[in-house]
C-alpha cells in the first residue's frame, strides 16, 4: 500500500507546511471577520435572541438582565456578534481545515470533502440549536428557580457568558461522530477499540463536562456529559459502518 500522501503532486518541507498553515488560518481570518461585521449590524436582535431562553424565567417580577458598567453593552454586543460569527464561517472555517490535511489523504478520502462540510456544520450547528433550545431553557430555569426567594439582577455579561459557554460547548461536543468517523476511516481507532475503552471515556467526557461548565452545578454538567456519552456511543455505529477494518 503506497504511502499516505504519494498520490498528491508532491511532497511539502516543514516550512512549506508553516506557510500552507499561516495562508489557512489568514483566509479563516478573513472570513470570520466579514461575518463578524454581518452580524455587528445586526448585534441587537441577535443579543435579545439569544439571551430570550435566559429572559423567560425572568418574567412576571422574578428580575431583570441590567448592565453595571459603562461599557458593558458595548462588549456584549460585540461578544454577542462574535458568537454568531463563529457558527455562520464554520462551513468555510472547516473547508480550510480539510484544505490543510487533505494533501496527506488518498485520493478517495479526498473525494469525501462534501459529506465533510456538510455533517461538520450541521453537527455543529445542532450542537448550538440543542443547547438553545434545550439545555439553555432547563439549566437557566433551575438555577435560576434556586435563588427564587430573592430578586435576580443578572448582569449583561454574566448572563451572555453562560449562554455563550453552552453554545459554543454543545456545538463542539456535537463534533465528536465526525471526529471519530474519520479516525476510523483513518484506522486509527476500531468500535472494539471505542467499546473496550468505554469507561475510560466516560470518565473524561464528565472531566471535559466539569471543566467546561460555566457554573459547575450537576445539572448543567450533565447537559454536557449526557450528549457526549450518547454522542459517543453514536460514534462505536459509525465506526461499525464506515471504519476502516483491522486487527486490534
Amino acid at each position: 500500500m503506497p504511502a499516505r500522501g504519494t498520490e498528491s503532486d508532491g511532497t511539502m518541507s516543514f516550512l512549506e507546511h508553516l506557510d500552507e498553515l499561516r495562508s489557512r488560518l489568514l483566509r479563516c481570518i478573513v472570513a470570520y471577520i466579514v461575518v463578524f461585521a454581518a452580524c455587528w449590524y445586526w448585534s441587537g436582535p441577535l443579543l435579545k435572541f439569544l439571551l430570550r431562553p435566559m429572559q423567560e424565567h425572568l418574567r412576571e417580577g422574578a428580575g431583570d438582565i441590567v448592565f453595571i458598567q459603562l461599557t458593558e453593552p458595548f462588549f456584549v454586543y460585540m461578544k454577542a456578534s462574535a458568537l454568531v460569527a463563529v457558527f455562520g464561517a464554520s462551513p468555510w472555517i472547516l473547508y480550510q481545515f480539510w484544505a490543510f490535511v487533505s494533501p496527506g489523504l488518498y485520493r478517495r478520502e479526498r473525494m469525501m470533502v462534501v459529506p465533510f462540510l456538510f455533517f461538520g456544520t450541521a453537527s455543529f450547528v445542532a450542537g448550538g440549536a440543542f443547547g438553545y433550545t434545550v439545555a439553555l431553557p432547563r439549566a437557566a430555569g433551575w438555577l435560576i428557580a434556586l435563588g427564587g426567594d430573592f430578586q435576580a439582577a443578572l448582569t449583561m455579561r454574566s448572563a451572555f457568558q453562560f449562554v455563550s459557554f453552552v453554545l459554543l460547548g454543545l456545538g463542539a461536543i456535537f463534533e465528536l461522530p465526525i471526529l471519530i468517523f474519520f479516525l476510523a476511516r483513518l484506522g486509527v481507532v476500531t468500535p472494539a477499540f471505542l467499546l473496550r475503552h468505554f469507561r475510560a471515556a466516560v470518565f473524561a467526557m464528565a472531566i471535559v463536562a466539569a471543566v467546561i461548565t460555566p457554573t459547575g452545578d450537576m445539572l448543567t454538567m450533565s447537559m454536557f456529559a449526557g450528549p457526549m456519552i450518547l454522542l459517543y456511543l453514536l460514534g462505536v455505529l459509525i465506526a461499525w459502518l464506515f471504519g476502516t477494518k483491522r486487527e486490534d
